[in-house]
């Protein structure tokens, strides 16, 4: 399986339940969401190759009254068979690309977490992490490809509604295209905390000025959910 896009995307907003559904059907309404689907169903039907298969599926694993982390990243991977609609995540029987080996790195420098075999993320989605990109969709070996094309309208509004949650909430940015959401998040409530870092590609995961590598946000994120009586466990 590539894990190709290859039916209309509204058939994935269809799917949406739960705290998310108004936020997606506000956006699926207007003007740019239907400019954005349009033109993904436009690419999917000219041949072109869209990852993931599924590209709302992170919603539909981590409720918005579920969610107690966010992981944000920038758009999912571009390579056949790798993304899987969660940010970072791959599935089951797919070597880990360098960006989340070098996430599990981290996690086990932080708090001893041995590195799993598998590189999904599921376990995490299913227990209150919500792995989202700000673009949800890529063409096949052209990452970024479909940035500004509407995605970032909508992950601005599923931060919003996240953000105006009464409980705390642990948001990790990674790249600069994540902690670009840092003010609506900040704007929204003082009681949630915010993590920045660049992203954990080898092409910046070490550089300054906020290395990914040392950064601790796991053990930062388990420590304030705990303080808060909500205890964490990050193990894979």
């Amino acid at each position: 399986m590539t894990g190709r896009l290859e039916r209309p995307l509204d058939q994935a907003f269809d799917e949406i339940e739960g705290g998310w559904r108004p936020v997606t059907e506000a956006f699926r309404t207007s003007l740019t969401g239907r400019r954005l689907i349009e033109f993904i169903d436009a690419r999917v039907a000219a041949g072109t190759t869209v990852f993931p298969a599924d590209p709302l599926r992170a919603l539909r694993l981590t409720p918005l009254e579920a969610a107690r982390v966010v992981i944000l990243g920038q758009d999912p991977y571009h390579g056949a068979g790798q993304a899987e609609g969660m940010a970072f995540s791959v599935p089951a029987d797919v070597k880990p690309p360098p960006s989340l080996r070098n996430m599990f790195k981290e996690l086990q420098r932080d708090l001893g977490v041995p590195s799993p075999r598998s590189g999904s993320l599921l376990p995490w989605a299913r227990r209150g992490v919500l792995l989202l990109n700000t673009v949800l969709t890529v063409e096949e070996g052209r990452p970024a490809s479909h940035a500004k094309q509407g995605w970032e309208a909508l992950t601005d509004m599923l931060i919003d509604a996240i953000a105006a949650q009464p409980s705390p909430l642990a948001f990790l940015l990674w790249g600069a295209a994540a902690q670009a959401k840092a003010a609506r998040i900040a704007a929204a409530s003082s009681g949630h905390r915010v993590w920045t870092a660049n992203h954990p590609s080898p092409l910046s995961a070490a550089r300054p000025p906020q290395p990914f590598v040392g950064c601790a946000h796991f053990g930062a994120a388990a420590a304030f959910l705990g303080a808060t009586g909500r205890p964490f466990d990050w193990s894979l």
